[in-house]
């Protein structure tokens, strides 16, 4: 059949023109894949397989020529039905190899043919795309949320003598955490007594923060120049010990009977379903007035109450003066000065709200120190209940727990040494511990006084003996030197009334002499140490000459063991460290 002929195929109504076809599969697959640099030695096919001689090479890809075979191949098969049939010898003939590109040239070519015949679809996450085709992805400013990094809070601590310190602290951080922060960072002793104070100068008011408060969320009630104090406060849990010294008897009453007890006492302010009152008369200051006046109050869970007729408690007669939940109670300490306070012995119920108006603030006075105590105590008892016990508790929890190990141990030479009594011929070991004690208490002295000898008999000392025991006490936290006696006493109730806190000074009337001030009983009392001389030797004494001592420490030393013609043991001593 001739190939200019065209054929019918039977059943079909449309005429096939092979050639045509075959012309423009050709045209597409060359679009496809232009032609390169190289030159191919491939000649073109027939269809029956024969080298054209008469048509030169073509210059082309060599994938090209690959795919236009292929696809003269197939047409070929496609015509096999009208084309006549081929000899055995045409069949052999085959045609030459053909060169093939690089497989990656081929790779990206195709990738860019797939990708060119896929359809258009619109990038759903352009804030995704960079401004360049090579730049990474990159995000736009705020499409996502910003990272919540660990607040943190610079809080401004003073100590007693003034000095300050700067602490970054978290916003979740407690009293109890910030002042074991600060014990370690000033190398003081921690002896769970330390507290953070709220101090407001503006108003003179002043309270310790309790140790589960949160720092940042009371600095947040406080004002510009408001501050917080790093001191001493050894009657913050003091009420748990001894309960009956802060809650008279006549002073507390029940809703229910109570078997009395100290015990009793105290899980009556702790458990909520009990209802313990807090009565009796104190000073009231007007709101927006200058004046005071004496009226009959009730402390109760719901709040303070005071009673509009005489000592009535009929709930008709009590009228509601401060709630408990949004309020805080301090101690007074400008009370004459900038309230005209009938008494020292004030307090104030402050709500959290007010930051320097003190038209809001809720003044009230005692008639001596052991009321104004126990207002505020079951003030905070009331309000607090269950937190204050679990603070109290945290400490011994912390010291059981601790094992033998973790606690300061002595080396293996001091735990060796035992004591020994060498005043007959032959040294025996002392195995009485009230012996031992004794005997050490014995040595100390004596070798205090084989240094004051060897002082004397010129020894190259700087200082004269006389000298020397005069100032060494001046090393110790319990002196504090040259203050007055209402400075004393104000550290002394500043750092807590318990019984046995104690600190020396100079005497002010008598330039050689010392004062002992000392707190019994929720009292400050003064005693003088004089000096004396005995055998050209000078000693200090504080109950005119009986007990003499050489130096201020031994006799603090003494009495801290002895009571002597004290009170009460010394117990505590007031000490002011600095940031």
């Amino acid at each position: 059949m001739d190939p200019e002929r065209r054929s019918r195929r039977p059943g079909s109504e449309d005429d096939v023109d092979l050639e045509a076809l075959m012309s423009d599969m050709s045209t597409s697959l060359e679009s496809l894949y232009p032609a390169c640099n190289m030159q191919s030695d491939t000649v073109p096919l027939r269809q029956n397989g024969q080298h054209n001689r008469n048509q030169p090479p073509a210059s082309g890809s060599g994938a090209g020529a690959a795919a236009a075979a292929g696809a003269a191949a197939a047409a070929g098969a496609a015509a096999k039905s009208v084309q006549p049939q081929e000899s055995p010898q045409q069949k052999v003939q085959r045609s030459q190899p053909v060169h093939i590109l690089a497989v990656r040239r081929l790779q990206e070519e195709d990738q860019q043919f797939r990708t060119s015949s896929l359809p258009a679809i619109p990038n759903p996450f352009p804030e995704l795309c960079g401004s360049g085709a090579g730049s990474p992805p990159a995000l736009a400013s705020g499409s996502l949320p910003p990272t919540q990094a660990p607040a943190k809070l610079d809080v401004k601590v003073f100590g007693e003598d003034a000095t300050c310190k700067v602490v970054e602290i978290m916003v979740d951080m407690t009293a109890r955490d910030l002042c074991q922060l600060l014990v370690y960072r000033s190398h003081c002793v921690d002896d769970n007594s330390w507290t953070l104070v709220e101090h407001h100068p503006h108003l003179g008011l002043e309270r310790c923060l309790e140790d589960h408060e949160l720092v940042a969320q009371v600095e947040s009630t406080m004002a510009g120049d408001s501050k917080f104090l790093f001191r001493k406060n050894y009657a913050k849990y003091e009420f748990f010990k001894n309960p009956t010294n802060f809650f008279p008897e006549q002073m507390v009453t029940w809703c229910q009977q109570s078997n009395g007890g100290q015990t009793q006492l105290l899980q009556n302010f702790l458990n909520s379903s009990s209802c313990p009152e807090i009565q009796g008369y104190l000073h009231v200051k007007e709101l927006g007035r200058k004046s005071w006046k004496k009226m009959y109050l009730c402390l109760r869970r719901s709040g303070l109450y005071c009673s509009t007729k005489g000592s009535s408690k009929e709930p008709r007669h009590l009228q509601l003066l401060a709630d408990l939940e949004d309020c805080s109670v301090f101690s007074v300490i400008t009370g004459r000065k900038q309230y005209s306070a009938p008494t020292d012995f004030g307090f104030c119920i402050k709500p959290n709200k007010v930051l320097q108006e003190t038209k809001e603030l809720r003044l009230l006075c005692a008639e001596d120190e052991q009321s104004r105590t126990c207002w505020m105590t079951a003030f905070r008892l009331l309000k607090y209940g269950m937190l204050l016990y679990q603070s109290y508790r945290v400490p011994q929890q912390r010291k059981a727990l601790l094992t033998p190990f973790s606690s300061p141990v002595r080396s293996v030479s001091e735990n060796s040494l035992v004591a020994m009594d060498f005043s007959g011929q032959t040294g025996r070991v002392i195995e009485n511990p009230a012996e031992a004690q004794s005997a050490a208490l014995e040595e100390g002295h004596a070798w205090r006084k084989r240094s004051t000898r060897m002082s004397v008999l010129g020894s190259q000392s700087p200082l004269h003996p006389s000298t020397l025991s005069t100032v060494i006490h001046r090393t110790q936290h319990w002196f504090h030197g040259r203050i007055s006696r209402e400075e004393s006493h104000r550290i002394i109730k500043q750092q807590g009334l318990v019984d046995g806190l104690f600190l020396l000074r100079d005497s002010q009337s008598n330039p050689k002499a010392f004062v002992l001030t000392l707190c019994h009983h929720q009292k400050i009392k003064n005693f003088q140490i004089l000096p004396c001389e005995d055998d050209g030797q000078m000693f200090f004494s504080l109950d005119d000459g009986n007990t003499k001592f050489s130096d201020l420490i031994q006799l603090v030393d003494f009495y801290q063991l002895n009571k002597g013609v004290l009170p009460c043991k010394l117990k505590h001593h007031c000490v002011r460290v600095a940031l």
